[in-house]
């Protein structure tokens, strides 16, 4: 799958700023439905931002979701490959913009030993920044998943200041920690008090945390030349009626950047694996891939597909089609509706059948054989 992408212009030396949010389901938002009132200011950046309104998580855990944001590859069964030997070098998104002269960073507000998150990044392009590089005067509120969303992204904001100071463009990936219990949060940041413990208020705190960091960032000389990304690792709950259940999968994914990025409503299905691909083609990036993932303004809406995934069930869904790969080689097929996930058995088709094998066992493939590395372009 290795190929060179060439775009027709010249490349954008733009900032990256992705916060992964921890849990934070599609449904959470008022424009999906959502009454609660509980992402106000990520439903306030819709409008002003190119939105994915149609995007799907790659899986059921944090993992899975920096496996597919950093890596743009399937789920494969078992374990993510962030937490599997033999992780070092990949080909990640990190990996690639270091090699064009980016400061590159995986900021973290728990200990980064956890799934093995640290030593994965670390070893695949990027710095990584957790708890433990946090200081204690900067700490407003702890549990034990690590710090709160708000000291995280103050030192996430310290970082990109460092790099704008130094020269150098910035890829800063940020993963959030106060939306998974106890639910806490610093006292008198929103209207849901944290001694309730409720995910609602969990994560509205993130929001009003997300709110603030780019609040902050705009009045940074290099806000003009971010693109700040906001996407899910993956829903809440991912239980349902059927082994994989599609609308438990559906999660936001929005780019917003005033001054680079025309807002817009993107309606195609896009999968998780595809938003790295699908950042560095709107930078013009040139560059050798072996992305799985697809920069979806470069496909052809029939190619549109989804995969996802629970840790044995592995799912393709073309269109309104899902294939489910399982277990001592049970494959079965539904006709499904994406907004309901009311799933209807129908006949295999051997086309989309050989499909969804080929997507797993490529992706299976180039990582066991050790083909899935960055090399230098």
């Amino acid at each position: 799958i290795e190929r060179t992408v060439i775009p027709d212009s010249p490349e954008h030396r733009w900032n990256i700023v992705l916060i992964s949010v921890e849990s934070l389901s599609g449904d959470f938002l008022s424009y999906f439905g959502n009454t609660g009132n509980i992402t106000p200011f990520m439903d306030s950046l819709i409008p002003h931002s190119l939105f994915f309104k149609n995007f799907y998580a790659s899986g059921t855990r944090t993992v899975r979701g920096l496996e597919a944001l950093s890596l743009a590859i399937p789920p494969t069964p078992g374990q993510s490959i962030v937490r599997r030997p033999g992780n070092e070098g990949m080909f990640t998104m990190g990996a690639l913009l270091k090699d064009k002269g980016y400061d590159v960073r995986y900021i973290y507000g728990g200990n980064s030993f956890f799934d093995n998150m640290g030593y994965f990044f670390s070893n695949s392009g990027y710095q990584v920044i957790d708890k433990r590089d946090i200081p204690e005067n900067r700490i407003h509120h702890e549990t034990a998943w690590g710090v709160a969303d708000e000291d995280a992204f103050s030192i996430a904001l310290d970082k990109c200041d460092e790099s704008f100071q130094s020269g150098k463009p910035f890829f800063n990936h940020i993963m959030t920690v106060s939306n998974h219990r106890p639910y806490t949060y610093p006292e008198g940041r929103i209207d849901i008090p944290p001694s309730t413990k409720s995910r609602q208020g969990a994560v509205k705190y993130t929001d009003y945390a997300i709110n603030q960091f780019i609040k902050d960032a705009r009045h940074k000389p290099w806000f003009t030349n971010t693109l700040f990304v906001v996407v899910s690792d993956h829903c809440a709950s991912s239980a349902g009626k059927t082994d994989l259940p599609v609308p438990r999968y559906h999660i936001p994914c929005l780019i917003y950047s005033p001054a680079l990025v025309k807002p817009a409503i993107e309606s195609r299905m896009t999968s998780q694996i595809d938003l790295a691909p699908t950042i560095l083609g709107m930078m013009n990036l040139r560059y050798t891939s072996q992305f799985l993932g697809y920069d979806i303004y470069k496909t052809d809406p029939v190619n549109e597909r989804v995969l996802i995934s629970t840790y044995q069930d592995m799912g393709y869904l073309k269109h309104d089609t899902l294939v489910i790969l399982s277990p001592k080689k049970t494959v079965r097929m539904y006709k499904t509706d994406i907004n309901t996930g009311v799933a209807v058995n129908i006949p295999l088709s051997a086309r989309l059948v050989n499909e969804a094998i080929a997507w797993y066992q490529g992706a299976s493939y180039l990582f066991n054989s050790g083909k899935y590395r960055f090399k230098k372009n």
